[in-house]
């Protein structure tokens, strides 16, 4: 149960930082309501899933989900450059994320 709530805690994350890129500088009310709602349903899963999760295992996870989402949606939505090298690097934050995984029990 633990790695469901970090799953969508990281995808929350995901949420508020493209909320927070479309609030522009929170002059925007929806996406800046959108970006604090999201922070703290995030910030409420992690500390759940905390409980019973190693804090370095859950933090690493929370942050590699939500920079590789943030990666994703900036390509799929914001134009941003998707060159080799930053691929690379993602796949690398994703092989982090199995790893932490694949190394903490239960």
């Amino acid at each position: 149960m633990a790695w469901l709530l970090l799953l969508v805690a990281g995808m929350l994350e995901v949420v508020w930082a493209f909320a927070m890129k479309q609030s522009e500088g929170f002059t925007r009310l929806w996406p800046t309501a959108i970006t604090l709602a999201a922070m703290m349903l995030s910030f409420g899963l992690l500390a759940m899933a905390m409980r019973t999760l190693p804090l370095g295992t859950a933090y690493a996870v929370w942050t590699g989900i939500g920079a590789a989402g943030a990666f994703v949606l900036g390509i799929m939505f914001l134009g941003e450059a998707a060159s080799p090298m930053r691929i690379a690097a993602a796949l690398l934050i994703l092989a982090g994320i199995a790893l932490m995984k694949l190394s903490t029990p239960g």
